[in-house]
């Protein structure tokens, strides 16, 4: 039997953490592997939600994952943002750091959407040069996340992938692959997902998201508000061909389920990887034996 390929600091499988989950995760202590947190919802300190973050980063490992960093505006870094996420970082200790490979603000507007980059050899250099400031500020490396896009730019001279590996290979940061991300611009400009996945560096892949997304025929929309389709799991099993064992969870922004509910597609990821990968199962079992989690007994 192979010896499963596992990234550095391998987390298996995790969710993102949304409120409506809190009690029930704090209660319950359910066997999931790690949580991923929307880093802006938990910046000031005090208060429920880092209450609950706080008592939850007790009992497992945490990722942060963040929406606001506009690493390829031409605007200066918010370096206002940047030390609240630092602070976040030191209270929190997660496991790593996430933004995304976009712009997001210009002239101090925010457009509170990821929009994508032109692909260029400039926009490489100013990208690569920004990553690298933040990583110094924060005294760690970070991960990028793929966008999904409806639209390029003439002036683009290079594919998405060539891209992002020139940016992660610049800057010596990581890269989060977004399966779904990928999926929804490939039907929206017309090229093969499996082709992106076989160009991207997997030594620098540390993470997965898998998601759901609304299809309207002539163009798909990244929704995070439906369960993961074939399509997905599809490219998922693809992936882990190409990258081995990647820390992988599932993202959902919109419609949220019950817990159990998304506990039962995460469990298709993982049987997915398990299926996939020989001696993955033996992995997993050396997370679950080391895991120390107890029943909230409402004073942790």
């Amino acid at each position: 039997m192979t010896e499963t390929a596992l990234t550095q600091d391998f987390l298996g499988f995790g969710l993102g953490l949304r409120t409506n989950h809190f009690d029930h995760v704090l209660n319950t202590r359910p066997d999931i592997d790690w949580f991923e947190v929307l880093s802006e919802n938990y910046m000031v300190a005090g208060g429920k939600p880092r209450y609950y973050l706080e008592s939850i980063a007790e009992q497992y490992p945490i990722v942060m994952h963040g929406v606001s960093m506009s690493i390829g505006s031409t605007d200066p870094l918010d370096m206002e943002y940047l030390t609240a996420l630092k602070k976040l970082a030191n209270d929190v200790q997660p496991k790593w750091i996430s933004d995304h490979i976009c712009w997001t603000s210009i002239h101090d507007v925010n457009s509170h959407d990821l929009l994508p980059l032109p692909y260029t050899e400039e926009t490489i250099n100013h990208v690569a040069e920004r990553v690298r400031t933040v990583q110094d500020f924060l005294g760690r490396r970070i991960l990028l996340e793929n966008v999904s896009s409806y639209l390029s730019y003439k002036d683009s001279t290079m594919d998405e992938w060539t891209f992002l590996n020139a940016v992660a290979e610049q800057a010596d940061c990581l890269v989060l692959l977004d399966i779904n991300n990928i999926y929804v611009s490939a039907r929206n400009h017309h090229f093969d997902p499996v082709t992106y996945l076989n160009k991207i560096e997997p030594k620098r892949v540390q993470q997965f998201h898998l998601a759901g997304h609304s299809d309207y025929g002539d163009y798909v929309i990244d929704t995070h508000d439906h369960d993961v389709p074939d399509s997905v799991w599809d490219l998922y099993g693809t992936a882990l061909e190409r990258f081995g064992a990647v820390s992988t969870m599932i993202e959902r922004d919109g419609n949220i389920p019950e817990f159990s509910g998304l506990e039962q597609e995460l469990n298709i990821a993982r049987d997915i990887a398990i299926k996939t990968l020989p001696g993955l199962q033996t992995h997993l079992d050396g997370l679950n034996k080391n895991s120390n989690r107890n029943v909230f007994d409402g004073k942790s």
